[in-house]
């Protein structure tokens, strides 16, 4: 299941009702939960603006949970990510990964969330406590991981 909203998300509900689409194959899921934090180092965030590419975005994180689905037996798969204004400490993005083993969910999570860094379209936008405000740039740590998916093998499909 893909999400984009400007509306907060109740992890703990979201993640119930994977594990309520994913009951009797599951036996693990893994959820990350990234929340707004201060971007320019030593400076205070007051707001993110997230602006996304309708459609494109949605085909991108559906093409995205695709390729983790082939690479791993995932059993389910929820991705929610926020648009819009947000304040400081806010909810931006929910993963949740179901899988008969821990492993595969794991790996499955932290590649979801990582080509969502690199490959989504979406634009974030800081604005400082002093009113300054700015675009923020993909890291090159975000692009190096996610490149580190690309280079490795496939894995096997063993149970984890």
């Amino acid at each position: 299941m893909i999400t984009i909203q400007e509306r907060d998300f109740d992890a703990a509900a979201s993640q119930q009702a994977l594990r309520t689409r994913a009951a009797g194959d599951m036996g693990a899921v893994v959820t990350f939960v990234g929340y707004v934090r201060d971007y320019a180092p030593g400076e205070a965030t007051s707001t993110l603006f997230l602006d996304h590419y309708p459609g494109m975005c949605e085909r991108e994180l559906e093409a995205i949970d695709r390729e983790a689905r082939s690479r791993w037996p995932l059993t389910d798969t929820e991705i929610i990510h926020r648009v819009g204004a947000l304040g400081h400490g806010e909810q931006i993005v929910f993963v949740a990964v179901a899988s008969a083993h821990r492993g595969d969910a794991f790996r499955g999570c932290e590649f979801i969330i990582d080509a969502l860094k690199t490959r989504a379209p979406f634009w974030k936008r800081e604005t400082l406590a002093d009113g300054k405000d700015f675009w923020v740039e993909q890291r090159a740590t975000d692009s190096q991981r996610t490149a580190q998916w690309a280079a490795a093998p496939s894995p096997s499909k063993e149970p984890s």
